[in-house]
């Protein structure tokens, strides 16, 4: 399916593929065409030969996986981001490939899937009056990147309370479940770290140096602003992850510490009961030659010695602060 817009003299149409021809005629026209679950090869074709998009940008624009970047070619700027899908809402979440080509008068998008960033931005046109500032390609792709890191800060930034509630939680009465979430998250921050950490160093390169279609000084700020997001989402991610990992490892602490005092309250007992049993275990034989049997207050003298020793061990254990 292919999308088009054309903004001509303040207004904007909307259509398919039938008005890049009428761009092509109007010198004074920037289009916004976005392809989305094309046929790839009739894909490519249209790409190279109405827009004169390089193959090797098209063919990394059609993988299923690559890894974000930013290329200038002469006549264009070729953006690769990983953006979420559109059912993506928390970090459990699915990635597409979102392509741009940024050229004077055009911006071509190419996702892999349906993109929630790329609705809004539709919207946004719909609602706008004044739609002059969406005639300037690169103004337009900086605000669906925008939209694309948004999305990402919104998932983490929705992650924070649930960390905290995590946190007091372990401490309260720790579980499995707890550790399960936990590590699932490491997971997913992980990943989501990674491909911030590809933006950030994307827009970063897109800041300090110049690119085609994006040579306009005004562009400045907003170019910055997008790699500030980008950048926040890769710390923050970051942040999380490191918080999961203090979590899980505090965690295993608290599970170790718990354990230890069960050990200590079974090697008291074990400790006191061990020397009670010997003796009973010895008075117990049924051997005729044992004077402490025929004694009359032999038994009250045997529990009188195990009593002594039961308490001199919990003194000691006392003493020792494992009481």
């Amino acid at each position: 399916m292919i999308k088009t817009r054309l903004f001509l003299s303040g207004n904007v149409q909307t259509g398919g593929a039938e008005l890049i021809d009428v761009w092509r005629k109007e010198p004074m026209a920037t289009l916004w065409a976005d392809f989305s679950e094309n046929e790839k090869a009739g894909e490519a074709e249209l790409l190279k030969s109405e827009f004169g998009i390089h193959p090797l940008a098209i063919q990394d624009a059609q993988r299923d996986r690559h890894s974000p970047k930013i290329e200038a070619f002469a006549a264009f700027t070729f953006i690769l981001l990983k953006g979420l899908s559109a059912d993506s809402e928390d970090l459990d979440f699915k990635t597409i490939q979102m392509a741009l080509f940024v050229g004077e008068r055009f911006l071509i998008t190419r996702h892999s899937g349906a993109s929630m960033s790329v609705n809004r931005l539709e919207q946004k046109l719909a609602t706008q009056e004044n739609l002059k500032p969406f005639s300037d390609v690169s103004n337009l792709a900086l605000q669906l990147c925008r939209m694309v890191a948004d999305r990402y800060l919104n998932i983490l930034l929705a992650l924070e309370p649930r960390l905290e509630e995590l946190e007091e939680m372990m401490l309260d009465h720790p579980d499995d479940r707890l550790l399960a979430e936990l590590i699932g998250y490491k997971s997913d921050l992980k990943r989501m770290n990674r491909y911030a950490t590809y933006h950030e160093q994307l827009f970063r390169k897109l800041k300090n140096k110049t690119f085609p279609g994006f040579s306009d000084d005004e562009r400045g700020h907003e170019i910055i602003d997008v790699w500030e997001q980008q950048e926040r989402a890769q710390s923050l991610s970051q942040l999380y992850y490191d918080t999961s990992s203090d979590l899980v490892d505090g965690y295993i602490s608290v599970a170790s510490h718990r354990l230890n005092q069960i050990m200590k309250v079974l090697t008291i007992i074990t400790a006191v009961f061990v020397p009670l049993s010997f003796l009973a275990g010895i008075y117990g034989m049924n051997f005729e030659n044992m004077p402490e049997l025929q004694s009359r207050s032999g038994y009250f003298i045997l529990l009188g010695v195990m009593g002594t020793i039961a308490t001199v061990f919990l003194i000691v254990f006392r003493r020792m602060k494992w009481l």
